[in-house]
């Protein structure tokens, strides 16, 4: 297995709700370019990524909560998941790339991140589990069924078409009469 191999990261198809943490080696410029289009998909070597669930920042911007807390706190992350990697999480300071399963479109990707991206994570969001809990279909209420509306007789649309057209008669002939009257003063 060569060390390009080792380095390969394997996000299945269909993954939800996980958050793949990486530690970015890199000066902050370089961390920044990340968010331009096709940088990141770039250097973790695939051809595109969803930037709108992408996070690059760096921990020193998440003051007392720190990058534990921000897991916890922010993504939902249960606190029992990240009890193991406490030290490794304090142990950051620099720039962290979060990347939401969402960002890779439910594709199954392999990421080779470049050298200065170390895996740090993989950490489930908490929620409810649709996979593992298939929803009953629902029976269609009766008033969602097509031609489910009652409907009025024949007679009594016609009646109340005539009382929409007459309105509308008594409407424009009253502006006419105005419009005349003030033109003849």
């Amino acid at each position: 297995m060569t060390d390009e191999h080792a380095k390969s990261l394997l996000i299945p198809a269909g993954e939800q709700r996980v958050i793949h943490l990486f530690d970015l080696d890199m000066r902050a410029e370089q961390a920044r370019f990340l968010r331009e289009p096709g940088a990141l998909a770039q250097v973790l070597g695939i051809d595109d990524i969803d930037l709108d669930h992408v996070e690059v920042f760096p921990v020193s911007d998440l003051e007392e909560l720190g990058l534990e807390g921000y897991l916890r706190v922010g993504c939902g992350i249960p606190e029992d998941a990240l009890r193991p990697d406490r030290a490794k999480l304090e142990a950051i300071d620099g720039y962290v790339l979060l990347i939401r399963s969402r960002a890779l479109r439910g594709e199954e990707t392999h990421l080779t991140p470049a050298e200065q991206i170390h895996h740090v994570g993989d950490y489930r969001e908490a929620g409810a589990d649709w996979a593992t809990r298939p929803a009953s279909p629902a029976e269609t209420p009766e008033s969602a069924k097509p031609f489910s509306a009652p409907r009025p007789s024949p007679r009594e649309a016609r009646s109340r078409a005539r009382r929409i057209g007459a309105a509308l008669f008594s409407v424009v002939m009253a502006l006419i009469v105005l419009v005349v009257l003030l033109m003849v003063r």
